[in-house]
C-alpha cells in the first residue's frame, strides 16, 4: 500500500494537473499495467462472463512482448487507453512526450486504434508529462474507487474494497498485470471481478464506458 506522504503527493499533483475523477452515469471498470499473460486473458474472460466492459490502460513496453493479447482486449470490445510506454515515476522520465509517442505508436501497432485517454504510472503527472499529454490532445484520466491490487490481497478482498467505494460515477482502478507491483501474481483481480459484478448489479450500475 502506498504510504501517506505518497498518497499526499499523489492528491496534491491531481490538483495541479487535472484530469477525470468520475463518469456520467454507472460505473467505469479499469485496468492498468497490462496486457500480460499472467492475468489479462483470466481478466477478458472474467469480464465476458459477466457481461461487463472496461477500459485497459496499456503499457507500450508490456505490448512490444505481448502483442497479440493487446489485439485480444481490442477485439473483445473493450477501451484501449495509454499508461504509457515505460511505468515509471513521471520525474524519471527525461523525455515525457516521447514516452507517451512510443506508447501510442505501441497501442496502434497492436489494436489499430489511437488513444485518446492517458493515465499516467503510479497515477501522476510532472509539469513536463501533464504539458505533453495536453499537447498530444490526449485526456488525463484518474479513478474514484479501488482495489488496492497491486498488494498481495485475496480476491474477496479486492472485491470488499472495491465495493466500498463503487458509487454511480465511479472510476475503479483495477491492475491485469503484476508486472510492476510486489504481488506474484494478478491472478486474484481477475477472481475479484464476479463480485466486483454482483456489486454493480446490487447497486443497479451499468458499466460505463470512458
Amino acid at each position: 500500500m502506498p504510504g501517506y506522504g505518497q498518497l499526499v503527493s499523489t492528491v496534491e499533483r491531481w490538483r495541479r494537473f487535472p484530469g477525470r475523477e468520475r463518469v456520467e452515469d454507472g460505473a467505469a471498470l479499469t485496468f492498468d499495467d497490462g496486457p500480460d499473460p499472467d492475468a489479462t486473458p483470466a481478466v477478458l474472460d472474467a469480464l465476458e462472463r459477466a457481461g461487463l466492459r472496461a477500459t485497459f490502460f496499456m503499457v507500450g513496453e508490456q505490448l512490444l512482448v505481448h502483442h497479440e493479447l493487446g489485439r485480444a482486449v481490442a477485439d473483445a470490445g473493450h477501451g484501449v487507453a495509454l499508461h504509457g510506454f515505460r511505468h515509471v515515476e513521471p520525474d524519471e522520465l527525461e523525455n515525457p512526450r516521447d514516452d507517451l509517442l512510443r506508447g501510442l505508436d505501441a497501442i496502434e501497432s497492436a489494436t489499430g486504434a489511437r488513444p485518446g485517454l492517458c493515465r499516467p504510472p503510479y497515477g501522476r503527472f510532472s509539469e513536463a508529462s501533464f504539458a505533453a499529454c495536453r499537447e498530444l490532445g490526449l485526456e488525463p484520466v484518474y479513478w474514484s474507487a479501488w482495489g488496492m491490487d497491486w498488494e498481495p490481497l485475496p480476491a474477496d478482498r479486492i472485491a470488499e474494497l472495491v465495493a466500498r467505494d463503487l458509487a454511480p460515477g465511479a472510476i475503479v482502478l483495477l491492475h491485469d498485470s503484476s508486472r510492476y507491483a510486489p504481488r506474484p501474481t494478478a491472478g486474484p483481480t481477475a477472481e475479484a471481478l464476479p463480485g466486483i459484478a454482483e456489486a454493480m448489479r446490487e447497486r443497479r450500475l451499468e458499466a460505463a464506458a470512458l
